[in-house]
C-alpha cells in the first residue's frame, strides 16, 4: 500500500468522524436503540439513493453521493458497535465511549484495507464510482441474507467482516471522488 493511500484514508476518516461526532452533539446516541438489521437497512437506502443517482444523472434532494457515502461509513461503524454491543433502551453513551468505539472500528478497518491492498495492488484505484457502488449494495444484500438466517453462515465470512469491507469501498469511492 502506498503511503498516498493510507494518507488519504486517514483524511476520509477524520472527516468522517468529525461528522459523526457533531451528529452525537445534535442527537445523541439514540441510533443505539436500533437493531444491526436496521442499520443494515439505513445503509442499503443510502447505497440504493447513491445507484439511483449514478442511473438517473439527476437529484432533487440537496444531498449529493459524497454525503451518501460518508453515511454508509458511519452507519457500518454504528452496525459494528451495535454487533458488539447490542441494541439498548438506554440510549445515553458518554461521547469518549462512542468515539473510541469508532476510532477501535475505523482502525480495525484500516488494517484489512492495507492487507487487502498488498494483496490485490490497489486494484480499486482503476475501478469506478458505480462498481463500488454495487459492490456495497451487493455486500447489503449478503447482509440481510445472513441477518436472515440469523447469523449463521457454512462457509462464507460473517456480517461484521461485509461492514469492513462496505467502509473501506466508501472510503475508496470517496478518495476517487475527490480525485
Amino acid at each position: 500500500m502506498t503511503s498516498d493511500t493510507s494518507r488519504q484514508f486517514d483524511g476520509i476518516i477524520a472527516m468522517c468522524k468529525e461528522i459523526f461526532m457533531k451528529k452525537m452533539v445534535d442527537y445523541g446516541t439514540a441510533w443505539r436503540i436500533l437493531r444491526p438489521s436496521s442499520l443494515t437497512d439505513q445503509i442499503y437506502i443510502k447505497a440504493n439513493r447513491i445507484r439511483s443517482i449514478q442511473e438517473l444523472g439527476s437529484q432533487q434532494v440537496d444531498e449529493d453521493i459524497r454525503a451518501e457515502f460518508i453515511g454508509i461509513i458511519n452507519y457500518s461503524v454504528m452496525a459494528l458497535i451495535q454487533l458488539e454491543l447490542g441494541a439498548s433502551e438506554n440510549t445515553s453513551m458518554p461521547p469518549a465511549e462512542v468515539e473510541a468505539l469508532y476510532l477501535k472500528y475505523l482502525s480495525e478497518a484500516k488494517h484489512l484495507m492495507e492487507r487487502k491492498n498488498h494483496d490485490y495492488g490497489e486494484a480499486w484505484r482503476n475501478m469506478r464510482i458505480p462498481s463500488i457502488t454495487d459492490i456495497i449494495l451487493m455486500k447489503l444484500l449478503r447482509v440481510k441474507q445472513i441477518e436472515d438466517n440469523q447469523g449463521k453462515t457454512i462457509i462464507s465470512e460473517g456480517i461484521d467482516a461485509n461492514y469492513f469491507d462496505m467502509i473501506n469501498y466508501a472510503a475508496f469511492a470517496l478518495i476517487l471522488l475527490d480525485n
